[in-house]
């Protein structure tokens, strides 16, 4: 039913199955329906969460598919998902949600009414665009985003509610893609993006998320200055056991840079790095 691609991680290059983060946005999207329809959480000012945060999960689906598709150049796809901000922008400005962000040790800075059209857009972008940069290896797209989720539940009060079911068909991605058994691909990754920036925009939790996803914009920073001043893309070398790499490139490339590790060892160590900055912006969250 699926696609499937060749995992340049494993020795003889198996192809697994492509594609299934659609299963994470099919069953969100039905699950938040269901809650517009039985209107849980109540809607305010006749505007739904659940119904803002299915439309973007949605657009999120839509982009990855796309992607997938088309193999869309980074030119063309780092805005896309500025078009998935209108919903939030939306719900934002009917609700009057607060247009502060807290930056620990600095105090809260008032956006005002750019809040509504360039930080919620840049929040969303950023967001999206960072998460979808960092994959390639079983389990790197799935479990970082999982821990970031957790962590923005764990203080979102009722709208956790919000991503019960979201979370539990996310985990068993998560678990099948570590084993090795499936990719999400981009698909999942833009639709888990989306997921993280709507969520933390709609519980006001938006210093909380910027905290939680620096290893993400490192990721990134180190794959974009690259590009652009040296033209080189990161490349991770497989030795049919052990992965390594002679340069520093992304994150992957930083954690293996001259030493030789499993995939495994690789993920895990990304995967503790985000629960560490996830840990922190929880802390911050409750001093501040």
């Amino acid at each position: 039913m699926f696609p499937k691609v060749p995992d340049y991680h494993k020795p003889n290059k198996p192809l697994v199955p492509n594609g299934l983060g659609v299963i994470y946005v099919l069953a969100s999207v039905a699950y938040l329906f269901a809650l517009y329809y039985f209107n849980e959480p109540p809607a305010s000012n006749n505007v739904s969460f659940a119904l803002t945060l299915a439309v973007c999960v949605l657009f999120g689906g839509f982009m990855g598919l796309l992607d997938d598709w088309m193999d869309l150049r980074w030119r063309y796809k780092a805005f896309f998902p500025l078009i998935a901000s209108i919903p939030l922008i939306s719900l934002a400005t009917r609700l009057e949600l607060r247009t502060t962000i807290t930056i620990p040790f600095f105090g809260s800075v008032d956006f005002g009414p750019y809040y509504y059209f360039i930080i919620i857009p840049l929040i969303v972008t950023v967001t999206t665009n960072t998460v979808n940069q960092l994959g390639g290896l079983n389990g790197l797209e799935t479990i970082p985003p999982a821990i970031i989720i957790m962590g923005l539940m764990s203080i979102s009060g009722v709208n956790a509610f919000l991503l019960y079911v979201p979370l539990i068909v996310w985990l068993l991605l998560c678990f099948l893609n570590f084993q090795g058994k499936i990719f999400v691909g981009n698909t999942g990754s833009f639709a888990i993006g989306i997921t993280l920036a709507a969520f933390a925009i709609i519980s006001d939790l938006k210093s909380v998320l910027l905290i939680s996803i620096l290893p993400y914009v490192l990721n990134s920073s180190l794959i974009l200055l690259n590009y652009f001043f040296y033209r080189a893309r990161a490349n991770v070398s497989f030795d049919g056991e052990r992965l390594s790499s002679d340069h520093i490139r992304s994150l992957v490339t930083l954690i293996t840079y001259h030493r030789r590790l499993t995939e495994r060892q690789v993920v895990v160590a990304i995967s503790l790095l985000m629960a560490v900055s996830t840990s922190v912006a929880l802390l911050l969250y409750w001093v501040f």
